[in-house]
């Protein structure tokens, strides 16, 4: 007896549902033989175990001391950029090579830093030592200067408030921890608190420290560093009661200026930012740095007197004078005032010169200068500018921005230097090339180097010479 047919049931055919057909399906209705395997054939073959397999590194087969050598070919952007992204092993290898680093969150300085950047020479703790402002009950402005925010209060008078900062113990803790895991530093900047356990720190764990920068920084912030024995570079940033918040007895006054000079002796580069004092404080400078070379001071606000003072500075090469709104309210007798006779340069940068008696008494004590550097000054006129030729020995002169400053007056102090060799002159609008004497042409002529661009409309003239623009669109444009 036959048995029955696999789509029957006890014998009784039982018709199946019929399923959809797909648009392959469709496509290949009464298809040859073979076509359906030839489209298998052409299908991708299931990829191998092997080759799925992520590949090998093949850098696993370098030491980290050859790849260490490798990736120090690199340029600094590419070093802490994409190079720093590949794998955790070139990220770690990568912060090896960092020398140099800003922080901007100061818990990265107490948990990752010593971990993530372990032989850092130049470290940069500013940023991160300043608080997040704390948002107004309506909506207010932020003022953004480099690192600092400000928050704006429209109904306050005035409307700026002051820069906030970390606590003191958690800055404190933070420099402890920094002395503790950098003992090769070379230079570092912060802020200093009122206690002086985290600077000491860095004193006794960074001994070779060279270069140090201090912010918001009073008398008593001045005492530990004197146990700095390697400090050649310092740079001040005196607190200001308006940015900083402190009170009206902060800053630096003669008392800091004097601690800082017993106890640094071996300054070579000293900047004094917003720091008061007067005539004692920097002859005590002058006399204990007997290596200081360099000497910049801006927007001071020292007694009258303090220009005297630098005479006992023996061996001072330049002097660079930044955002002062006035030099010297009383310098004195000009016999009293002394000259640095080592004195090589004097700049002048974004300074208020309309004082005659303190411009004076500035260059007679700069008499021995043999450049002088004028950058966007304000009030030097013909006659101001006169005082110049106290400095008989001057080599090279740079004027930029004295728009006060005319071509007669340019001439009378220019002319009667016979040591001259170099002359920059840019963007100084009341000197005109049409003004220019035989005396002064000749004398341009024995110059070994010059830049004249005075005035930017004839440089710009001159440049359009021969491209047809300027011609009041006759070239663009024809008459029908």
């Amino acid at each position: 007896m036959p048995e029955p047919d696999a789509h029957c049931l006890g014998g009784h055919h039982l018709r199946q549902p019929q399923r959809l057909k797909g648009w392959p399906d469709l496509w290949l209705v009464g298809e040859k033989p073979g076509v359906r395997a030839r489209f298998a054939s052409m299908a991708p073959a299931s990829p191998p175990a092997a080759a799925a397999a992520v590949a090998e590194d093949q850098t696993l087969a370098l030491s980290d001391a050859v790849l260490l050598r490798v990736l120090a070919c690199l340029p600094e952007p590419h070093l802490t950029g994409a190079a720093s992204l590949v794998c955790r092993r070139w990220m770690r290898l990568a912060g090896r090579l960092r020398r140099r680093l800003a922080v901007r969150d100061w818990a990265f300085v107490t948990h990752r830093l010593p971990y993530r950047f372990p032989d850092l020479a130049d470290l940069d703790l500013f940023p991160a030592s300043i608080a997040a402002p704390t948002a107004l009950p309506h909506a207010s402005p932020l003022l953004t200067c480099g690192e600092l925010s400000l928050t704006l209060d429209t109904s306050a008078d005035p409307p700026l408030g002051a820069c906030r900062f970390l606590d003191d113990d958690v800055l404190d803790r933070g420099l402890t921890a920094v002395a503790a895991s950098f003992p090769n530093l070379r230079r570092l900047s912060a802020t200093a608190a009122a206690e002086s356990g985290g600077l000491m720190a860095i004193a006794g764990g960074c001994p070779t420290l060279q270069e140090l920068e201090l912010h918001r920084c009073t008398d008593l912030a001045l005492r530990p560093v004197s146990a700095f024995a390697h400090l050649q570079i310092l740079r001040i940033v005196a607190a200001s009661p308006a940015l900083y918040g402190t009170g009206e007895d902060g800053g630096v006054t003669d008392i800091g200026l004097t601690i800082l000079a017993h106890g640094c002796k071996r300054l070579v580069k000293l900047e004094l930012l917003g720091c008061e004092g007067s005539y004692d404080g920097i002859a005590a400078v002058g006399r204990c740095c007997a290596m200081l070379e360099e000497l910049t001071i801006a927007d001071h606000r020292m007694d009258g007197g303090w220009l005297a003072a630098l005479a006992f500075c023996g061996n001072l090469k330049t002097l660079r004078l930044q955002g002062c709104s006035r030099i010297d309210d009383d310098p004195g007798p000009a016999e009293h005032l002394g000259a640095c006779l080592t004195l090589e340069s004097l700049q002048l940068h974004r300074c208020q010169l309309r004082d005659r008696r303190a411009l004076h008494a500035l260059f007679l004590v700069c008499e021995g200068a043999r450049e002088i550097q004028v950058q966007n000054c304000w009030g030097l006129e013909d006659d101001m500018f006169a005082k110049a030729a106290l400095c008989r020995r001057v080599k090279f002169l740079s004027l930029e921005g004295c728009s006060l400053l005319t071509t007669r007056g340019l001439e009378s102090v220019i002319t009667s230097w016979s040591d001259l060799q170099s002359l920059q002159v840019v963007s100084c609008n009341k000197i005109k090339d049409e003004e220019i004497t035989p005396a002064l042409s000749e004398l341009f002529s024995n110059l070994k180097e010059l830049k004249w661009r005075p005035d930017n409309k004839s440089l710009l003239a001159a440049s359009l010479v021969g491209t047809g623009m300027g011609k009041k669109g006759r070239v663009f444009f024809k008459r029908v």
